[in-house]
């Protein structure tokens, strides 16, 4: 399941639009095995601390976030990648506007 297009080039930073004090996102893939999201936030907004059952990776595509794995603090910028490991709490926080594609990886 997929909210985009297959076979279709897609540029992710053109794909979700910023919302005004807000968290855009949309799924780019749904499949058994996991999942791939995109994210737009606006300025000051975040995910709360929370753990998942399954490893996540977090690609900034644009802007500034900080990402905190098990109460450590890791600041990204566009290009930049990081894993949060499946069940150790973390949380993402806008710096400034910033767009991110999220993947999902579930285990056996």
């Amino acid at each position: 399941m997929s909210t985009f297009d297959t076979s279709k080039i897609i540029a992710f930073t053109k794909a979700v639009d910023y919302s005004t004090d807000g968290i855009v996102s949309k799924r780019v893939l749904e499949k058994s095995t996991g999942n791939v999201s995109l994210f737009a936030f606006d300025k000051g907004q975040k995910l709360s601390e929370h753990s998942a059952p399954f490893d996540a990776m977090v690609q900034v595509l644009e802007g500034k976030a900080e990402v905190i794995i098990n109460k450590e603090p890791y600041h990204l910028e566009a290009g930049q990648t990081i894993i949060m490991p499946a069940n150790i709490p973390h949380a993402v926080n806008a710096v400034e506007r910033f767009k991110m594609l999220l993947t999902m990886i579930k285990g056996q």
